[in-house]
């Protein structure tokens, strides 16, 4: 959609989720499991540049801080720990709610290369909300130790996405993580996620479905992922795209206002 002010979005960002950001800076995500060192590498990427507080309507914590990525102001949200994004907890709920509706400029989901198996679940659900992200693959030293060999080329191919090994404890592969996200934040480079294939039936389903929700949110969010949940029966996705929908117009009705006067 045509946003005459560019500033409006990200006013309706920052008062919808609390974020903190410059108006030309990058908001970048931060998901994963619990103990895979997500709280690590976000310490490490902000240093005492940050401050926590909760997110609106949530006794959950919320963690942000910022840092310089080649002279641009970054603003780093640390999302809750979820092992899913199937809104079954409040943690998952935040964690969704803000990679649908904020539509953070990027987003890195930090794996464990020692139990990457069960990590993939979450950044396979990730990867079907957004395109701009970012795997990071962390503890390879651990898994080194473990003689675990994890292949950060052929993941990446399978995924479609960039993939990045790094040790965080020992702050190793971060610069080049940080490097790869601000390349896919600023659309230098891009990213061609591979669809996850399902059954027949549910295929069906979803392309019956697709044409309609694409009529209506006109590519404001991913119309498969949209109809995978509605098929599931997620209602409170659906009040939270009501929602979405009708800031959307409010904020539209405002940049009209604006720009007539």
């Amino acid at each position: 959609m045509g946003y005459s002010c560019k500033s409006c979005k990200k006013c309706m960002l920052k008062d919808n989720f609390n974020i903190t950001k410059d108006k030309d800076g990058l908001v970048i995500a931060l998901a994963g499991n619990p103990n895979t060192g997500k709280s690590t590498i976000f310490n490490a990427l902000t240093g005492l540049n940050q401050h926590t507080g909760n997110w609106p309507g949530k006794t959950v914590l919320q963690a942000q801080g910022t840092c310089i990525i080649k002279g641009k102001k970054c603003t780093l949200v640390d999302l809750p720990g979820t092992y899913s994004l199937l809104a079954n907890s409040i943690d998952e709920v935040v964690a969704r709610d803000f990679l649908c509706f904020a539509k953070p400029d990027a987003t890195i989901v930090v794996t464990d290369a020692t139990c990457l198996e069960r990590n993939l679940n979450l950044a396979l659900q990730v990867l079907e909300i957004t395109d701009k992200v970012v795997v990071c693959v962390n503890l390879m030293d651990e898994a080194e130790r473990k003689g675990i060999k994890v292949n950060t080329d052929l993941l990446a191919a399978e995924l479609g996405v960039p993939v990045i090994p790094t040790s965080a404890r020992s702050k190793q592969g971060l610069d080049e993580l940080i490097s790869m996200v601000y390349e896919l934040a600023t659309g230098n480079i891009t990213s061609n996620p591979n669809p996850i294939p399902y059954d027949q039936d549910l295929e069906e389903a979803i392309q019956e479905l697709q044409p309609q929700i694409e009529a209506l949110l006109k590519g404001r969010l991913n119309s498969r992922w949209v109809a995978l949940r509605l098929i599931e029966g997620d209602e409170e996705l659906l009040e939270g795209i009501k929602n979405y929908l009708s800031q959307e117009e409010l904020e539209e009705d405002r940049v009209e206002e604006k720009c007539a006067q």
